[in-house]
Formats: structure tokens, C-alpha cells, sequence
């Protein structure tokens, strides 16, 4: 049985880990007399904390925000269409089969190289974060629908439930774990994608295009504070959208029983 980790073991876990980076620091700047290739943890959370006092921070966060989730919310719906159809349609799932799994096999840089000669820059993070997001949601849901209880199909058929009971009681209890793993995957795929799309398209007002600039400048406590503020995101809307599916305390259950 796993058990959730408290507060203070993560708190000293955390020390840890910042004391060891303070340790590569200091043997760093020993060796080439230079903060520049490894700045402090003090230097970054000073970065980190101006960052957060200033207002140009959350519009830049916004945008992201918003275009990242708009991409994965189209790619989600375009994957749980896909996936149902492709379920129950072989056709079709020979058809787009061969598509899906070039999108998972593709590098991320490809396609956005590609993208930026047909879509504008602002636009380009929701493409990519849909490319990266639909073939995971469908992979999922194509999974879970041809997963479900062949017996508790037949005794539909018998006593002739209708098909909106089917998919309440035999289908959507077979996909929902699947899909509550396609869209944990899937966040991560589309942010992280989402953002190496802005690192290369550089549109205003843009987390991407802050990790340029910083590379750019060589302002490595800027590098790391954005960074920084990439991971919490991602943990803060995978955190936020999980919380908000429906049996995500079954799974959970089941994944801590596990």
C-alpha cells in the first residue's frame, strides 16, 4: 500500500536537493571563477520573486496559458471523436492508424520547423499542443472502448438496453481510466511542446520566447526562474485539471492500492 509523503519529509527532501545544487555552484565558480554557467538557488528565487512583482510576468503567463490549454482542449475533443470512431469502425481505424502513430514518432522540432511556413507564430503553440495531445487522448479512448466487458456487451444486446445506457454503464466505466492517463500524459506532451514551439516561433508576449531572451542575453538566473515557473505550471494544471474529472478519486485509489 502506498503512502502519501508528508510535509516535512518533503521539506527536507527539497533541502536536499537545493543543497546540492548550491554544492554544484560553489564547485562550479571554484573551477571557472564565474557564476555564469550555474547560478545560485538565491540568485534564481531573487530572479523568481521580481518576476512575480511584476505584471508584464502573469500577462506573459496568460498568453501562454491560454494558447497551450486552447491546443489541448482541441486535441483532446478531436482525439475522444477519433477514438470512438476508429473504435467502432475498423475502416477507419486502418485509415487513421498510420497517421496517429508518424504524429507520436515525429520529433517535436520537425514539426514545428514545418508549421512555421503555413502558421503565424502566435498561433503556432496551439497547433503544436493539438498535434502532440491527439494521438495520446486517442490512443486511450481507442483502447478503452475496445476494452470493454464483451459479456456485459452481449447481456446489453440480449435485454436490448439503449445505446446511451450502454455507453453510461459498459463503455465510459472501460475509457475513463485510459483517458484520465491519456490527458495526465498528454498535458505534459502539449505544455512542453507548446512551449519549444514558442522558443523557435517567438511570438509577443510568451514564456517560449522569455527563455530565448534569456539565452540570448545569458541571463542564466532568468533561464532558470522560467523554467522554474514552466515546471509549476505544469504541475499546477495537471494538478487542476485531474481534480476536476469525474472519477479521478476512483483511479487514485486504485493507483495508491497499486
Amino acid at each position: 500500500m502506498a503512502t502519501k509523503q508528508n510535509w516535512p519529509v518533503r521539506l527536507i527532501t527539497a533541502a536536499l536537493w537545493f543543497g546540492l545544487w548550491q554544492g554544484a555552484h560553489l564547485l562550479v565558480y571554484a573551477a571557472y571563477g564565474t557564476d555564469l554557467l550555474l547560478p545560485s538557488p538565491a540568485a534564481v528565487l531573487t530572479r523568481l520573486a521580481g518576476l512575480l512583482g511584476t505584471a508584464g510576468f502573469y500577462a506573459t503567463v496568460l498568453h501562454t496559458f491560454v494558447r497551450i490549454f486552447s491546443g489541448f482542449l482541441l486535441g483532446t475533443a478531436a482525439g475522444l471523436l477519433l477514438g470512438a470512431g476508429t473504435a467502432f469502425s475498423p475502416l477507419l481505424h486502418h485509415f487513421f492508424a498510420p497517421a496517429m502513430y508518424a504524429v507520436k514518432s515525429t520529433p517535436v522540432a520537425s514539426f514545428v520547423i514545418l508549421a512555421l511556413v503555413w502558421i503565424r507564430g502566435e498561433n503556432l503553440s496551439v497547433f503544436i499542443a493539438f498535434l502532440m495531445v491527439l494521438p495520446v487522448i486517442w490512443g486511450g479512448v481507442h483502447t478503452g472502448f475496445c476494452s470493454a466487458d464483451p459479456r456485459l456487451l452481449e447481456m446489453a444486446r440480449v435485454y436490448r438496453l439503449p445505446r446511451w445506457k450502454q455507453l453510461r454503464h459498459i463503455y465510459l466505466p472501460a475509457v475513463l481510466p485510459h483517458l484520465l492517463t491519456g490527458i495526465r500524459v498528454g498535458l505534459g506532451f502539449s505544455w512542453k511542446s507548446g512551449i519549444a514551439g514558442e522558443v523557435l516561433a517567438i511570438p509577443r508576449q510568451a514564456v517560449g520566447t522569455e527563455l530565448y531572451n534569456a539565452k540570448i542575453y545569458l541571463d542564466m538566473p532568468g533561464l532558470f526562474a522560467w523554467t522554474a515557473v514552466i515546471i509549476l505550471l505544469s504541475v499546477l494544471i495537471e494538478k487542476g485539471v485531474l481534480w476536476l474529472l469525474p472519477g479521478r478519486k476512483k483511479e487514485e485509489n486504485r493507483a495508491q492500492a497499486a
